[in-house]
């Protein structure tokens, strides 16, 4: 089990599917397998929330940092009122932490005001259903390949390409 843990601890795309079949060929079963993606995300939490509040103290003192702060939350209000039309409501945060990764939805969410726990839920949920669409589609497509690492290959290859060809099919925004 914990090398499945260390795979989803990876900080690139491919931990996910290459410890989804991991834990299938250990025979652990799907709800351990996302519990361990769980606890995945709850290390990288605190781990990351830190550093987190590290910047946001030295955005108060480091103009760079207050710029840098002001930007994100301004192209997060943007991203929230394209997603939703409304706002950075919970679901909007849901969706950029889906649509981006777990410590951006968090950023978001700490500029829309979120505390820690209310802030890293809302991250963990976007991050779990991503989890969640990546895990079923390897498993479904290790069931036509029945080879993990062109498994991984194809995962790996449609999570680069699709958002660029969604990009350009929705043309300039």
């Amino acid at each position: 089990m914990l090398s499945v843990l260390l795979l989803f601890l990876l900080p690139i795309g491919g931990g996910i599917p290459a410890g989804v079949l991991l834990a299938r060929a250990q025979g652990l079963a799907w709800p351990a397998t996302a519990g361990l993606y769980l606890v995945s995300d709850v290390l990288l939490a605190l781990a990351f929330e830190p550093i987190l509040r590290l910047l946001v103290v030295l955005a108060g003192k480091v103009p760079f940092l207050a710029r840098l702060g002001a930007a994100l939350k301004a192209a997060m209000a943007s991203t929230a009122a394209q997603v939703s039309g409304t706002g950075a409501g919970p679901f909007t945060l849901v969706m950029i932490a889906f649509g981006v990764d777990p410590m951006t939805g968090r950023a978001s969410a700490l500029a829309a005001g979120h505390g820690f726990l209310a802030g890293w839920a809302i991250a963990i949920a976007g991050d779990m259903l991503y989890y969640a669409v990546i895990a079923l589609v390897t498993l479904r497509l290790n069931a036509y390949f029945r080879n993990p690492e062109a498994t991984v290959m194809a995962v790996l290859g449609a999570m680069i390409v699709l958002p660029l060809l969604v990009r350009r099919l929705r043309g300039p925004a």
